[in-house]
This record gives structure tokens, C-alpha cells and sequence, in this order.
């Protein structure tokens, strides 16, 4: 079984978006795949201004549902483990494109699982951690760059903090810390930014409810399960 790290760029942030970039690598192989793919639907601005790729810069590829690359990927990912970052939003784009995920880890969540940081997306733990690669930010490639040495410096952390010996116990730890939701401390959005929830449990415990009614309304992708899973313990 191998690990495939993977990154994808995206037509938008809507759970119905599109692939436009692709890049994984086989840690096992060390092959490493890159491609631009013209989609289906618009890429709009606002993720053009977050990836840089334009509609323009596309036009001239094949799209994923006709290429050799989407039916490598289905039979990549059947017997291997997929780790991305934010893993839910990559395995929705993958869903609407037909691709079929087995296992699966998402760094984001094992990151809070395991580390003590203000912030915890990709780039952000890439300078936290020292993790000393040269890669474009907000790039496939560049992120699996970047997502690798994060694997491993999670794998590390695992392999210090409970005492294993074998890469077996490393990752059925990482497995079982990927199957439990954290519970957040600090709401880092909205009129209670930087408040605790156990606070505005005391003080506001109807803003709770709504944000939960809220939240549990969104489809795929877009609802935070860690969100969700922190509301219904101070409900």
C-alpha cells in the first residue's frame, strides 16, 4: 500500500466545482504527476485570484473525463491511501469528477490532532515548522511539495510521541487520529472572534444554536465538521 499525496486547483470553492489542476506524487515510486486540465464550467475570479490560472490558460487542454490521467488516478487510488490538506474539499472535487476515493488522511485535522499552532493551514505550518522547501504557494505542485515534508514531520511527531517502532503502528495512529473530529477552542470568525465556544456557551448559547442550523444546512465540501462537531458538545 502506498501513500499518494495530492493536491488539486479548482474552478471555485463550491462543492459542485471542477478540476483544473492535478498534482500528486507515489511516495513509494517517487513518480510524480502535474497536469492542467480545460473544465467543464467558468473558473471564476475569485479562484483565479487565489491559483492563477485563467480560463485562457486552459482552453487548449484536454478536459479530466477524456484523459488517460483520470483512469490512472481511479486505479491509483483504489489500494492506496490519498493524503491531502483539507482533505474533504479535494475528495469532493475528485467525486464530481468520478474518481472513487478508498482510504484517505487529511493533514489538516492530524495537524490539530497533534500540534500546538494559532494556525494550521498548509503554508502557514510550512514556515511554523521549518519545513524548508522551495515551492509556489496556492500551486498543486508547489503544495505536494509542501505536503510531503508536513507528512513526514507528522509521522515523526507520532513516531516520538507514542513510541513506535514500525511504520504499521505509525500509521494506523495516523488512521485512527484521522477518524475523530477535534474539538475546536477558540471561534475565529464572526461578532465572538477569539472567543472560546465554553464562553459563549455561558453568555450566548442561542448564537451556538443558530451557527450550528447554520453550518448543518451546508452540503459536502463546504460544512466544517469540526465546527459541527464542536457546536453539538456545548449544545
Amino acid at each position: 500500500m502506498s501513500i499518494i499525496i495530492l493536491d488539486t486547483e479548482t474552478t471555485d470553492k463550491d462543492p459542485n466545482n471542477r478540476l483544473v489542476q492535478l498534482a500528486y506524487k507515489n511516495l513509494t515510486t517517487d513518480e510524480v504527476v502535474n497536469e492542467y486540465f480545460k473544465p467543464p464550467v467558468p473558473i471564476t475570479f475569485g479562484a483565479m485570484a487565489v491559483h492563477h490560472i485563467t480560463s485562457k490558460m486552459v482552453e487548449d487542454k484536454q478536459p479530466f473525463a477524456d484523459s488517460q490521467h483520470r483512469a490512472d488516478l481511479i486505479e491509483l487510488l483504489k489500494n492506496n491511501i490519498l493524503v491531502a490538506h483539507n482533505a474533504p474539499f479535494d475528495i469532493q472535487v475528485l467525486k464530481n469528477e468520478g474518481v472513487a476515493i478508498g482510504q484517505s488522511l487529511d493533514t489538516l485535522r492530524i495537524a490539530r490532532h497533534l500540534l500546538d499552532s494559532e494556525q494550521y493551514s498548509l503554508q502557514y505550518l510550512r514556515y511554523f515548522l521549518d519545513l524548508n522547501i522551495e515551492a509556489d504557494a496556492h500551486d498543486a505542485l508547489g503544495d505536494i511539495l509542501v505536503l510531503e515534508k508536513l507528512f513526514v514531520y507528522l509521522q515523526n511527531h507520532v513516531k516520538a510521541k507514542f513510541n513506535y517502532s514500525s511504520e504499521e503502528e505509525i500509521l494506523n495512529k495516523l488512521l485512527e487520529l484521522n477518524a475523530q473530529p477535534v474539538l475546536l477552542d477558540v471561534i475565529n470568525f464572526g461578532k465572538y472572534r477569539g472567543k472560546t465556544f465554553a464562553e459563549i456557551a455561558k453568555t450566548d448559547k442561542s448564537y451556538l444554536q443558530w451557527l450550528f442550523g447554520s453550518e448543518t444546512e451546508k452540503a459536502g465540501a463546504d460544512q466544517n465538521e469540526e465546527l459541527v462537531y464542536t457546536l453539538k458538545h456545548y449544545l
